[in-house]
């Protein structure tokens, strides 16, 4: 029995050759580990990785240095080679980007605070002083971004020729949503204005100041106007944005939708009163404005032409017009309510506008002018036959409250 144990023991007792060929093994193992290979889609995104050259980690944020105005408002002070009030100030100035972002750009203290205290929405305000925050509305700062920026780069932007230091980001303001003066609001007559075809930035900011300082009710802008909201409007309007409602872009049939009922609807002209009243036809261009100047004279009636054969020709035709009795702007012509009609110097008064007023019994109102003299600039007819409707208002209003102190006994 102990012999088999000893030949037991001798057979299942290796020897060198397999304690040798045991090393080996692991040592091939230590060199060469079993790889377990991912799925083949895993694997090929893996390549394509290595192929594409690697993207730089992005830089870590700027520190924004940001400083205390008082009264728990902030402000954000521009690091040197801050390009944002450039950029935004370029793209504002484009009436593509205010209308498809619904923002505008306003300039200078008295517009923004006018601005301001309508409720218009503040997003970002441009400062180069912390002076000029302490004169704003402190409530309608806080709710905006405030970015204090030098001087100089203000100035290399501004479209002023003497720069406040001050250029404000606005929501585009909605004019039912405005609340304007009290003082404007007391003052306010059933006068309304019509601009037709203004077209002149200018003109329009000039012709919106005397609507707001003539106590207008109301200012309805057609299609074809300059944007109101276009910075040279802005800085000849003087706040007058801000002071009474200004509808804008409307075409000729949705115009009457935005006139009070009964009103009277007049147009302002330099034509002769006593020219004879009579229909007449005028060539129309596809965009319903007229190609007559501001002083609309009679065209004789031309008789029917053939199919245009060029392009240009396209969308002309012949519209009858009718021809409205004339009569001197200090005249009597007013009426609870009455709307005037301003044409552009280049177009002058459109079809649209004349039928306007006929279908509500108006009239020409004429300027007379020295003869050989074509027609006012638009703006200063605007403010001739406003400021006279005005008078004859407060008259009219002052006869009437007369009359009710003073009743006639029969």
């Amino acid at each position: 029995m102990a012999a088999l144990r000893r030949l037991a023991r001798s057979l299942l007792r290796p020897g060198p050759a397999a304690a040798e060929l045991g090393r080996r093994g692991v040592r091939a193992l230590r060199r060469s580990p079993v790889r377990v290979l991912p799925p083949q889609k895993e694997r090929k995104a893996a390549a394509e990785e290595r192929q594409s050259p690697q993207e730089p980690p992005p830089p870590p944020p700027a520190a924004v240095e940001r400083s205390s105005a008082g009264a728990g408002l902030w402000y954000e002070k521009a690091a040197p080679g801050d390009r944002r009030l450039g950029k935004v100030v370029t793209i504002a100035k484009s009436k593509k980007f205010r209308d498809h972002h619904g923002k505008v750009l306003l300039e200078g203290h008295r517009l923004i605070k006018d601005a301001l205290e309508a409720g218009a929405v503040l997003q970002t305000l441009f400062f180069s002083t912390v002076g000029h925050l302490k004169e704003l509305p402190e409530a309608e700062l806080k709710r905006a971004n405030l970015v204090k920026v030098k001087f100089e780069d203000i100035k290399s932007w501004s479209d002023l020729v003497t720069p406040q230091g001050l250029i404000g980001i606005f929501s585009k303001p909605n004019h039912a949503k405005l609340s304007y003066p009290a003082a404007q609001l007391a003052g306010s007559l059933p006068l309304l204005l019509i601009c037709d075809n203004i077209r002149d930035p200018g003109n329009l900011g000039t012709i919106l100041r005397s609507a707001a300082g003539a106590g207008c009710e109301k200012v309805l802008l057609t299609k074809g106007c300059v944007d109101p909201w276009e910075p040279k409007v802005l800085r000849a309007g003087m706040g007058a944005h801000f002071r009474l409602p200004i509808v804008t872009n409307l075409d000729w049939e949705s115009v009457p939708s935005n006139l009070p009922a009964g009103v009277r609807v007049c147009v302002a002209d330099n034509k002769d009163p006593g020219a004879q009243a009579e229909t007449v036809s005028l060539p129309r261009a596809a965009s319903g404005a007229s190609s007559a100047p501001g002083n609309l004279k009679p065209h004789v009636k031309s008789k029917p032409k053939a199919a245009p054969e060029r392009e240009d020709e396209e969308g002309a035709e012949n519209v009858c017009v009718p021809e409205l009795a004339a009569q001197y702007y200090y005249e009597n012509w007013t009426q609870t309510p009455v709307a005037v009609v301003i044409g552009g110097e280049t177009h002058g008064l459109s079809p649209d506008a004349l039928h306007l007023a006929a279908s509500t019994g108006g009239k020409r109102l004429v300027i007379p002018v020295v003869p050989g003299v074509d027609s006012l600039n638009s703006a200063i007819a605007a403010g001739i036959v406003l400021f006279e409707g005005k008078r004859q208002l407060l008259r009219r209003h002052k006869q009437e409250d007369e009359r009710q102190k003073f009743p006639l006994v029969g």
